[in-house]
């Protein structure tokens, strides 16, 4: 019996390890941002913790030195905050790159298997009608050659 091959094979291989490749890239990408979003919400919560501090300053017994001191490490930690929001932005941006290129990458694929799926098709198409001559060649004889 006929084998089936489909020519694109090695292509839909290739497409099939990128495709592999891309669902990493993609793990990747999403794992650094989740990580970045959670350094944005410590820096949050680190901000926070200063402001209540201030409060606490400015309620008790005034020290201009611990209310400067608290004043400027709420500055740097905005500072901070809006460099890590920037890096968080920068961070969604590859993760939106990647899965753009995974959905690219999943279209291909797909697109060579229904090729192969066509081409599976019309192989049992070509081998059904293969079968049919042979049975039909084999009847037409068998008829024939009884009458003889």
């Amino acid at each position: 019996m006929a084998k089936f091959i489909f020519k694109l094979q090695s292509i839909l291989d290739i497409k099939l390890k990128l495709e592999s490749q891309a669902k990493i890239a993609y793990g990747q990408a999403n794992a650094k941002l989740r990580k970045e979003e959670a350094a944005l919400q410590m820096l949050i919560t680190q901000r926070s913790m200063y402001e209540k501090r201030a409060v606490e300053l400015v309620k008790g017994a005034i020290s201009v030195r611990d209310i400067r001191e608290n004043k400027q490490s709420i500055d740097i930690m905005k500072t901070r905050i809006r460099a890590q929001m920037m890096v968080v932005h920068a961070a969604e941006k590859q993760v939106e790159a990647a899965r753009a290129k995974l959905n690219e990458i999943m279209i291909e694929r797909k697109t060579f298997e229904k090729l192969r799926e066509r081409a599976f098709e019309e192989f049992k198409q070509e081998v059904a009608y293969e079968e049919n001559q042979a049975v039909n060649e084999l009847v037409s004889y068998t008829y024939h050659g009884g009458n003889t």
